[in-house]
């Protein structure tokens, strides 16, 4: 798992190194920039929604799942672990909701 998350963590690194690289050696116009710009900008909108919904996801799963373990192995605790399992879940939707806030800031720059 370590390996995993290693080997993304550094190839996330390189891509971000290259994509930098190329925007700061860069002699076209300023046209040809603000298209290039404008590019980028709608591909960190659609990152930006679905790297949050990904995550959220993922807690929200994992959140869901470590209730329903304590209500099985408890029944009578049911009533104390649904509510602060309800409002766990509204927070992380509310990070999820934050990104896709995100993507329209990011899209209404886009064209201006």
């Amino acid at each position: 798992m370590r390996r995993i998350s290693k080997t993304a963590l550094f190839a996330s690194t390189l891509l971000v190194a290259v994509l930098a690289s190329r925007a700061a050696f860069a002699q076209g116009g300023a046209a040809e920039a603000l298209a290039d710009r404008d590019k980028w900008l709608g591909i960190a909108a659609a990152l930006a929604v679905g790297i949050a919904a990904l995550g959220g996801a993922l807690g929200q799963g994992r959140a869901a799942a470590a209730a329903l373990d304590g209500i099985a192995r408890n029944p009578q605790a049911s009533g104390k672990i649904f509510v602060p399992m309800i409002v766990g879940l509204a927070l992380i939707e509310s990070l999820v909701i934050y990104g896709l806030l995100i993507a329209f800031m990011l899209q209404g720059k886009i064209g201006g």
